[in-house]
């Protein structure tokens, strides 16, 4: 892999950060631009840190000077206006603009599986899921007018040891450990795709310079695949505690929480199965390595290892009784 100077609009998230750890293995120079407003996970030596807000544009033109960069990972851009934005400081000034999306956008429920990067793009149910289409539509305009080069990187459920992957977060953990039920969706049996952000990284990174990547959109979720009820299980076991499964259809949770609805019926309750042939078309040595069993017990380990991260959400708890009871 040839050496690639990248310009990181985050670096600190879930995803980010993983990916900017990974490049800086991989002999990039790293520049990170963001506010410096997070401390969870703090970047590596070797970074350039830049101190502006991303979406102040001229905060953004002013801190980034007449700086180009071989490719530009754009992690913080949600909406079309906040991606028009952004294009304007960083898409004159970089051979390739690297948009991350979210498998989220594709179809709902699917017509066909797997799902693969031809799957159309058709969220009803999730108003973060439009407006990432709507910013891949306006993406592929600025592409085929010759404004940017521009590749999509679509991530599924992508998780690191901050995030418990259940709706309740760490306040379910907690009730296992108490012997108290939780509730899960359907019968806990439809498939679901979980991605280590580590793993992630170990795709993404290879795409930063490549030629072969641009105007290209891919896909990248590890193969292993888990029912509901299995990551469940994952989580009790890590976290030495039982499991008391209550299932309640999608639409009777929709009902008791409207909160939940995005969720659920725009994204959890619909089988993630994924073909992952194209990502692995350019990074053919791709090999996931953190199976989500390893994957819990890091997520317990870290909330144990300080107890202002095990926080119980008194609202979730008292959500928990009422869906279980």
């Amino acid at each position: 892999m040839t050496q690639t100077s990248v310009l990181v609009l985050g670096g600190t998230g879930q995803i980010s950060a993983a990916c900017v750890r990974t490049a800086l293995r991989a002999g990039h120079e790293v520049t990170v631009v963001n506010r410096g407003s997070t401390t969870v996970r703090p970047l590596p030596d070797g970074v350039e840190h830049v101190v502006a807000d991303v979406r102040d544009e001229e905060a953004l033109a002013a801190a980034l000077g007449d700086r180009r960069f071989d490719a530009v990972a754009d992690f913080l851009t949600f909406t079309p206006d906040d991606l028009a934005a952004t294009l304007r400081v960083v898409g004159g000034r970089t051979g390739q603009y690297v948009f991350v999306g979210s498998a989220s956008t594709y179809q709902k429920p699917p017509a066909a599986l797997p799902i693969t990067e031809a799957t159309p793009l058709f969220n009803p149910w999730s108003r973060y899921a439009r407006d990432k289409i709507a910013c891949e539509r306006l993406l592929r305009d600025e592409h085929q007018a010759g404004r940017v080069r521009a590749t999509v990187v679509r991530p599924s459920h992508t998780y690191d040891r901050t995030h418990v992957p259940l709706l309740g977060g760490w306040t379910v953990v907690d009730r296992m450990r108490r012997g108290e039920p939780v509730v899960v969706h359907g019968d806990g049996t439809s498939l679901w795709a979980l991605t280590h952000a580590d793993d992630l990284a170990d795709a993404f990174v290879p795409l930063l310079g490549d030629e072969r990547a641009i105007g290209e959109a891919f896909g990248i979720t590890a193969p292993e695949l888990l029912t509901w009820n299995e990551i469940a299980r994952c989580l009790a076991d890590a976290a030495g505690g039982s499991l008391h499964l209550v299932h309640r259809t999608t639409r009777d949770l929709v009902e008791q929480v409207p909160a939940w609805d995005p969720e659920l019926r725009g994204d959890r309750s619909h089988p993630a199965v994924f073909d992952t042939s194209k990502i692995r078309g350019i990074v053919p040595a791709w090999a996931p390595r953190v199976p989500f069993a390893e994957g819990a017990r890091q997520i317990v380990a870290w909330h144990d290892a300080d107890d202002a991260r095990r926080v119980v959400d008194p609202e979730a708890d008292a959500l928990y009784d009422r869906l279980t009871g």
